[in-house]
């Protein structure tokens, strides 16, 4: 149990960190609000995907909030990451570009696994 609490809270704070980091980035960083009308998004997409990654990386920090709302975190990182890699790949960037998406997923797999393991064995 304490290894899985440990694995748990390592991989939850960094992925968290890197979303809230992501998440501040949009705004901040010219590169990325260029990557964004180069994939055809529109200005607020950007603003409203900054904002929902520093929420959702917030709110896996809490550990007192509920499991649903870890878990519509969770998902909207998924679907996020995952669209990520799909519209790197289909704009033609490279490995460098489309990779990274992946291998945070992963990340963020290995966080929510931990983080289920953790409640079944409180059960």
């Amino acid at each position: 149990m304490k290894k899985i609490t440990i694995t748990y809270w390592i991989t939850t704070s960094l992925f968290a960190l890197m979303m809230i980091m992501s998440g501040t980035m949009y705004f901040v960083s010219q590169e990325v609000k260029a990557n964004f009308v180069l994939l055809g998004f529109n200005d607020a997409f950007r603003i409203e995907l900054g904002i929902a990654k520093w929420i959702g990386g917030i709110v896996l920090l809490i550990p007192a909030l509920p499991r649903n709302v870890k878990d519509w975190a969770y998902a909207g990182f998924g679907i996020t990451l995952l669209s990520a890699f799909i519209f790197h790949v289909s704009v033609g960037d490279g490995p460098d570009k489309f990779i990274g998406p992946l291998v945070v997923f992963s990340l963020m797999a290995v966080s929510y696994w931990t983080f289920t393991k953790r409640l079944s064995t409180k059960a």
